[in-house]
Protein backbone atom coordinates (compact mmCIF):
# COMPACT_ATOMS: atom_id res chain seq x y z
CA UNK A 1 0.00 0.00 0.00
CA UNK A 2 1.23 3.42 -0.39
CA UNK A 3 2.27 5.30 2.13
CA UNK A 4 4.35 8.07 1.55
CA UNK A 5 3.63 10.39 -1.30
CA UNK A 6 5.42 12.89 -2.93
CA UNK A 7 3.37 15.60 -4.88
CA UNK A 8 5.26 18.10 -7.02
CA UNK A 9 3.07 21.33 -7.71
CA UNK A 10 1.08 20.35 -4.55
CA UNK A 11 0.34 24.40 -3.83
CA UNK A 12 -1.55 24.45 -7.17
CA UNK A 13 -4.78 23.98 -7.78
CA UNK A 14 -5.38 20.16 -8.57
CA UNK A 15 -2.05 19.50 -6.74
CA UNK A 16 -3.59 21.22 -3.59
CA UNK A 17 -6.66 19.00 -3.83
CA UNK A 18 -4.75 15.83 -4.38
CA UNK A 19 -2.99 16.52 -0.94
CA UNK A 20 -6.54 17.30 1.24
CA UNK A 21 -7.81 14.18 -0.41
CA UNK A 22 -4.71 12.23 0.78
CA UNK A 23 -4.74 14.08 4.50
CA UNK A 24 -8.52 13.68 4.89
CA UNK A 25 -9.46 10.55 3.07
CA UNK A 26 -6.57 8.07 4.10
CA UNK A 27 -3.57 7.06 6.35
CA UNK A 28 -1.18 7.98 4.15
CA UNK A 29 1.74 10.75 3.89
CA UNK A 30 2.18 13.72 1.80
CA UNK A 31 5.18 15.42 0.89
CA UNK A 32 4.47 18.90 -1.20
CA UNK A 33 6.97 20.09 -3.21
CA UNK A 34 6.71 23.17 -4.84
CA UNK A 35 8.73 26.40 -6.08
CA UNK A 36 5.28 28.61 -5.39
CA UNK A 37 5.11 30.10 -8.68
CA UNK A 38 2.31 33.10 -9.09
CA UNK A 39 -0.44 30.14 -9.35
CA UNK A 40 0.91 28.43 -6.42
CA UNK A 41 -0.59 29.55 -2.99
CA UNK A 42 0.28 28.17 0.36
CA UNK A 43 -3.75 29.52 1.64
CA UNK A 44 -4.68 26.25 -1.03
CA UNK A 45 -2.81 23.56 2.07
CA UNK A 46 -3.69 25.98 4.90
CA UNK A 47 -6.60 23.07 6.12
CA UNK A 48 -3.66 20.48 6.47
CA UNK A 49 -0.91 22.54 7.98
CA UNK A 50 -1.61 20.97 11.10
CA UNK A 51 -1.44 17.18 10.39
CA UNK A 52 1.41 15.30 10.96
CA UNK A 53 0.79 13.31 7.84
CA UNK A 54 1.99 16.39 5.72
CA UNK A 55 4.88 18.30 5.00
CA UNK A 56 6.71 21.05 2.49
CA UNK A 57 9.56 21.53 0.47
CA UNK A 58 10.14 24.95 -1.41
CA UNK A 59 12.15 23.40 -4.33
CA UNK A 60 12.55 23.62 -8.49
CA UNK A 61 11.64 19.98 -10.11
CA UNK A 62 14.90 21.33 -12.05
CA UNK A 63 17.20 21.93 -8.99
CA UNK A 64 18.60 18.21 -8.98
CA UNK A 65 20.64 18.11 -5.96
CA UNK A 66 17.32 19.51 -3.65
CA UNK A 67 15.02 16.57 -5.29
CA UNK A 68 18.21 13.94 -4.54
CA UNK A 69 17.82 15.40 -0.81
CA UNK A 70 13.87 15.58 -0.51
CA UNK A 71 13.58 11.79 -2.11
CA UNK A 72 16.32 10.40 -0.17
CA UNK A 73 14.53 11.97 2.79
CA UNK A 74 11.38 11.22 2.53
CA UNK A 75 11.92 7.92 0.42
CA UNK A 76 8.36 8.28 -1.13
CA UNK A 77 6.28 5.22 -2.35
CA UNK A 78 4.94 7.29 -5.35
CA UNK A 79 5.45 10.77 -7.10
CA UNK A 80 2.85 12.46 -8.39
CA UNK A 81 4.19 15.32 -11.00
CA UNK A 82 2.10 17.81 -11.31
CA UNK A 83 4.61 20.65 -11.18
CA UNK A 84 3.44 22.80 -14.53
CA UNK A 85 3.02 25.79 -16.03
CA UNK A 86 -0.07 25.00 -17.64
CA UNK A 87 -2.22 28.05 -19.04
CA UNK A 88 -2.40 28.24 -23.04
CA UNK A 89 -2.83 32.37 -22.75
CA UNK A 90 0.50 32.60 -20.84
CA UNK A 91 2.37 30.14 -23.19
CA UNK A 92 1.56 32.40 -25.91
CA UNK A 93 3.50 35.16 -24.35
CA UNK A 94 6.23 33.11 -22.93
CA UNK A 95 7.12 29.67 -24.69
CA UNK A 96 10.44 29.22 -22.91
CA UNK A 97 8.94 29.49 -19.27
CA UNK A 98 6.86 26.00 -20.52
CA UNK A 99 9.39 23.93 -22.10
CA UNK A 100 11.65 24.74 -18.78
CA UNK A 101 9.48 24.00 -16.56
CA UNK A 102 7.25 21.37 -18.40
CA UNK A 103 9.80 19.67 -20.69
CA UNK A 104 13.17 20.45 -18.45
CA UNK A 105 11.77 20.03 -15.25
CA UNK A 106 10.17 16.32 -15.89
CA UNK A 107 13.36 15.24 -17.48
CA UNK A 108 14.91 16.14 -14.55
CA UNK A 109 12.42 14.55 -12.12
CA UNK A 110 12.40 11.51 -14.13
CA UNK A 111 16.60 11.06 -13.62
CA UNK A 112 16.14 11.68 -9.85
CA UNK A 113 13.00 9.37 -9.90
CA UNK A 114 14.77 6.72 -11.55
CA UNK A 115 18.47 6.97 -9.58
CA UNK A 116 15.84 6.58 -6.40
CA UNK A 117 14.25 3.72 -7.73
CA UNK A 118 16.86 1.81 -8.77
CA UNK A 119 18.11 1.72 -5.08
CA UNK A 120 15.18 0.73 -3.38
CA UNK A 121 15.36 -3.24 -3.14
CA UNK A 122 12.08 -5.91 -2.69
CA UNK A 123 8.95 -5.15 -1.84
CA UNK A 124 9.92 -0.70 -1.59
CA UNK A 125 10.94 -1.06 -5.31
CA UNK A 126 7.45 -2.88 -6.56
CA UNK A 127 5.27 -0.77 -5.19
CA UNK A 128 7.18 2.39 -6.52
CA UNK A 129 5.16 4.64 -8.66
CA UNK A 130 5.47 7.57 -11.03
CA UNK A 131 2.78 9.09 -11.95
CA UNK A 132 2.64 11.82 -14.54
CA UNK A 133 -0.39 14.00 -14.84
CA UNK A 134 -1.27 15.62 -18.44
CA UNK A 135 -3.79 17.21 -20.14
CA UNK A 136 -6.63 16.39 -23.17
CA UNK A 137 -4.84 19.26 -24.50
CA UNK A 138 -1.79 17.26 -26.24
CA UNK A 139 -4.45 15.40 -28.55
CA UNK A 140 -4.84 18.73 -30.32
CA UNK A 141 -8.76 19.38 -31.35
CA UNK A 142 -11.63 17.12 -32.30
CA UNK A 143 -14.12 18.06 -34.97
CA UNK A 144 -17.92 17.84 -34.14
CA UNK A 145 -17.89 13.90 -32.97
CA UNK A 146 -15.77 11.48 -31.70
CA UNK A 147 -13.60 11.41 -28.41
CA UNK A 148 -10.02 11.25 -27.06
CA UNK A 149 -8.85 7.92 -25.48
CA UNK A 150 -5.24 6.24 -24.52
CA UNK A 151 -4.86 5.44 -28.26
CA UNK A 152 -5.62 9.20 -29.64
CA UNK A 153 -2.19 10.43 -31.56
CA UNK A 154 -0.89 13.66 -30.32
CA UNK A 155 -1.39 16.57 -32.32
CA UNK A 156 -0.79 19.63 -29.64
CA UNK A 157 -1.51 23.03 -30.99
CA UNK A 158 -0.05 25.57 -28.24
CA UNK A 159 3.02 26.39 -26.85
CA UNK A 160 1.72 24.77 -23.44
CA UNK A 161 0.00 21.25 -25.38
CA UNK A 162 3.10 20.92 -27.03
CA UNK A 163 5.31 21.26 -23.85
CA UNK A 164 2.87 18.82 -22.33
CA UNK A 165 3.42 16.23 -25.29
CA UNK A 166 6.72 16.15 -24.86
CA UNK A 167 6.80 15.56 -21.54
CA UNK A 168 4.49 12.67 -21.64
CA UNK A 169 7.04 11.15 -24.10
CA UNK A 170 9.38 11.28 -21.80
CA UNK A 171 7.56 9.62 -19.28
CA UNK A 172 6.96 6.92 -21.50
CA UNK A 173 10.56 6.57 -22.70
CA UNK A 174 11.80 6.32 -19.29
CA UNK A 175 9.63 3.41 -18.81
CA UNK A 176 10.31 1.34 -21.61
CA UNK A 177 13.93 2.65 -21.74
CA UNK A 178 15.24 2.17 -18.40
CA UNK A 179 11.71 0.38 -16.66
CA UNK A 180 10.81 3.14 -14.41
CA UNK A 181 7.45 2.42 -12.95
CA UNK A 182 5.61 4.96 -14.82
CA UNK A 183 2.10 5.69 -15.84
CA UNK A 184 0.86 8.91 -17.68
CA UNK A 185 -2.50 10.58 -17.18
CA UNK A 186 -4.78 12.77 -19.60
CA UNK A 187 -7.43 14.52 -18.03
CA UNK A 188 -10.10 16.91 -19.31
CA UNK A 189 -10.23 20.80 -18.12
CA UNK A 190 -10.32 21.02 -14.50
CA UNK A 191 -12.24 23.74 -12.15
CA UNK A 192 -13.36 23.46 -8.25
CA UNK A 193 -12.49 25.94 -5.74
CA UNK A 194 -9.04 27.22 -5.28
CA UNK A 195 -8.27 27.70 -9.30
CA UNK A 196 -6.39 30.50 -10.46
CA UNK A 197 -8.36 33.46 -11.25
CA UNK A 198 -6.88 33.25 -14.79
CA UNK A 199 -8.67 30.29 -16.43
CA UNK A 200 -12.33 30.82 -17.85
CA UNK A 201 -14.73 29.67 -15.15
CA UNK A 202 -12.68 31.70 -12.56
CA UNK A 203 -12.33 34.33 -14.19
CA UNK A 204 -15.92 34.61 -15.49
CA UNK A 205 -17.45 34.34 -11.57
CA UNK A 206 -15.01 37.23 -10.66
CA UNK A 207 -15.16 39.38 -12.92
CA UNK A 208 -19.01 38.74 -12.76
CA UNK A 209 -19.53 39.27 -8.70
CA UNK A 210 -17.24 42.79 -9.49
CA UNK A 211 -19.63 44.27 -12.13
CA UNK A 212 -17.01 43.63 -15.03
CA UNK A 213 -17.05 42.89 -18.78
CA UNK A 214 -16.77 38.80 -19.24
CA UNK A 215 -14.49 38.37 -22.17
CA UNK A 216 -15.45 35.51 -24.43
CA UNK A 217 -13.31 34.34 -27.06
CA UNK A 218 -14.73 34.19 -30.72
CA UNK A 219 -18.31 33.70 -30.55
CA UNK A 220 -17.84 31.06 -27.49
CA UNK A 221 -18.33 27.98 -29.83
CA UNK A 222 -15.08 26.05 -28.53
CA UNK A 223 -16.11 22.86 -26.70
CA UNK A 224 -14.38 21.98 -23.47
CA UNK A 225 -15.26 18.66 -21.28
CA UNK A 226 -15.33 19.87 -17.65
CA UNK A 227 -14.42 17.69 -14.91
CA UNK A 228 -14.31 18.37 -11.01
CA UNK A 229 -11.19 18.83 -9.32
CA UNK A 230 -11.76 16.53 -6.37
CA UNK A 231 -12.83 13.90 -9.41
CA UNK A 232 -9.53 13.94 -10.91
CA UNK A 233 -7.83 14.08 -7.55
CA UNK A 234 -9.86 10.79 -6.49
CA UNK A 235 -8.95 9.41 -10.05
CA UNK A 236 -5.31 9.96 -9.39
CA UNK A 237 -5.16 8.30 -6.19
CA UNK A 238 -7.64 5.55 -7.74
CA UNK A 239 -4.47 5.09 -10.43
CA UNK A 240 -1.53 4.71 -7.79
CA UNK A 241 -3.80 1.87 -5.89
CA UNK A 242 -4.86 -0.07 -9.33
CA UNK A 243 -2.97 1.76 -12.04
CA UNK A 244 -0.07 -0.35 -13.82
CA UNK A 245 2.97 1.05 -15.00
CA UNK A 246 3.52 1.38 -18.80
CA UNK A 247 -0.50 2.10 -19.02
CA UNK A 248 -2.24 5.52 -20.08
CA UNK A 249 -5.45 6.40 -18.42
CA UNK A 250 -7.39 9.35 -19.32
CA UNK A 251 -10.53 11.01 -16.87
CA UNK A 252 -13.34 13.21 -18.52
CA UNK A 253 -16.07 14.51 -16.71
CA UNK A 254 -18.59 13.76 -19.70
CA UNK A 255 -19.86 17.32 -19.32
CA UNK A 256 -18.91 18.68 -22.75
CA UNK A 257 -20.08 23.01 -23.04
CA UNK A 258 -19.54 25.23 -25.20
CA UNK A 259 -17.88 27.98 -23.47
CA UNK A 260 -20.77 30.52 -24.38
CA UNK A 261 -22.69 28.01 -22.64
CA UNK A 262 -20.69 27.70 -19.54
CA UNK A 263 -20.43 31.55 -19.00
CA UNK A 264 -24.15 32.01 -19.30
CA UNK A 265 -24.98 28.63 -16.51
CA UNK A 266 -21.93 30.65 -13.87
CA UNK A 267 -24.60 33.97 -15.00
CA UNK A 268 -27.36 32.49 -14.00
CA UNK A 269 -26.41 30.97 -11.30
CA UNK A 270 -25.26 33.97 -9.67
CA UNK A 271 -28.05 35.81 -10.69
CA UNK A 272 -29.99 33.80 -8.40
CA UNK A 273 -26.73 33.55 -5.84
CA UNK A 274 -25.68 37.21 -6.25
CA UNK A 275 -28.41 39.35 -7.03
CA UNK A 276 -27.56 42.71 -9.16
CA UNK A 277 -29.92 45.53 -10.57
CA UNK A 278 -28.62 43.84 -14.33
CA UNK A 279 -28.33 39.89 -14.91
CA UNK A 280 -24.93 39.39 -15.07
CA UNK A 281 -26.13 37.72 -18.90
CA UNK A 282 -25.62 41.69 -20.21
CA UNK A 283 -21.75 41.75 -19.01
CA UNK A 284 -20.38 39.54 -21.84
CA UNK A 285 -18.28 40.73 -24.21
CA UNK A 286 -16.92 38.97 -27.23
CA UNK A 287 -13.92 39.83 -28.19
CA UNK A 288 -10.74 38.46 -30.70
CA UNK A 289 -10.58 34.62 -30.40
CA UNK A 290 -7.30 32.91 -29.17
CA UNK A 291 -4.36 32.20 -31.63
CA UNK A 292 -4.67 28.47 -32.63
CA UNK A 293 -7.46 28.53 -30.48
CA UNK A 294 -8.92 24.09 -30.58
CA UNK A 295 -12.34 23.58 -31.17
CA UNK A 296 -13.44 21.16 -29.45
CA UNK A 297 -11.80 18.21 -26.49
CA UNK A 298 -14.05 15.32 -25.44
CA UNK A 299 -12.92 12.21 -23.34
CA UNK A 300 -13.55 8.82 -23.81
CA UNK A 301 -13.14 7.35 -20.01
CA UNK A 302 -14.04 3.80 -20.13
CA UNK A 303 -10.66 2.17 -19.59
CA UNK A 304 -10.09 4.47 -16.23
CA UNK A 305 -14.01 2.92 -15.64
CA UNK A 306 -13.00 -0.39 -16.44
CA UNK A 307 -9.93 -0.58 -14.67
CA UNK A 308 -9.60 1.88 -12.24
CA UNK A 309 -13.13 1.61 -11.26
CA UNK A 310 -13.62 5.16 -11.71
CA UNK A 311 -16.15 7.45 -12.15
CA UNK A 312 -16.86 11.70 -11.51
CA UNK A 313 -19.05 12.14 -8.79
CA UNK A 314 -20.01 15.71 -9.61
CA UNK A 315 -22.33 17.30 -12.48
CA UNK A 316 -21.17 20.17 -14.30
CA UNK A 317 -24.41 21.47 -12.51
CA UNK A 318 -23.27 20.60 -9.15
CA UNK A 319 -19.98 20.86 -9.32
CA UNK A 320 -20.18 24.34 -10.69
CA UNK A 321 -22.91 25.69 -8.11
CA UNK A 322 -20.77 24.54 -5.35
CA UNK A 323 -18.10 26.56 -6.94
CA UNK A 324 -19.38 29.64 -7.68
CA UNK A 325 -20.80 29.43 -4.18
CA UNK A 326 -16.94 28.60 -2.86
CA UNK A 327 -15.55 31.75 -4.81
CA UNK A 328 -18.55 34.19 -3.01
CA UNK A 329 -17.42 33.04 0.25
CA UNK A 330 -14.10 33.34 -0.13
CA UNK A 331 -13.66 36.82 -2.08
CA UNK A 332 -10.21 37.81 0.38
CA UNK A 333 -8.45 34.85 -1.19
CA UNK A 334 -8.95 35.71 -5.02
CA UNK A 335 -9.62 39.28 -4.75
CA UNK A 336 -5.75 39.87 -2.85
CA UNK A 337 -4.68 37.91 -6.38
CA UNK A 338 -6.64 40.28 -8.64
CA UNK A 339 -4.98 43.28 -6.46
CA UNK A 340 -1.33 41.66 -7.23
CA UNK A 341 -0.16 39.16 -9.44
CA UNK A 342 -2.91 39.48 -11.80
CA UNK A 343 -5.51 41.91 -12.29
CA UNK A 344 -7.54 39.63 -15.05
CA UNK A 345 -6.06 41.57 -18.24
CA UNK A 346 -5.95 39.58 -21.58
CA UNK A 347 -3.02 37.59 -21.87
CA UNK A 348 -1.99 35.39 -25.23
CA UNK A 349 -3.03 38.16 -27.58
CA UNK A 350 -0.50 38.42 -30.54
CA UNK A 351 0.01 42.05 -31.56
CA UNK A 352 -1.31 42.78 -35.15
CA UNK A 353 1.00 42.65 -37.79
Amino acid sequence: MTKRILVTGGAGFIGSAVVRLIVYESDASALVVDKLTYASNPATLRSVEASNRYSFVKADITDLDAMRGTLASFRPDAILNLAAETHVDRSIDSPADFVRTNVVGTSSLLQTALDYWRRLEGEAKDRFRFVHISTDEVFGSLGAEGQFDETSPYDPSSPYSASKAASDHLVSAWHRTYGLPAIVTNCSNNYGPWQFPEKLIPLMIANAIEGKKLPVYGQGLNVRDWLHVEDHARALLRTLDRGKPGERYCFGGSEERTNIDVVRTICKVLDEMNPKPIAHESLIDFVQDRPGHDLRYAINSGKAARDLGWRPQESFESGLRKTVSWYLENLDWWQSIRSGVYQGQRLGKLAAV
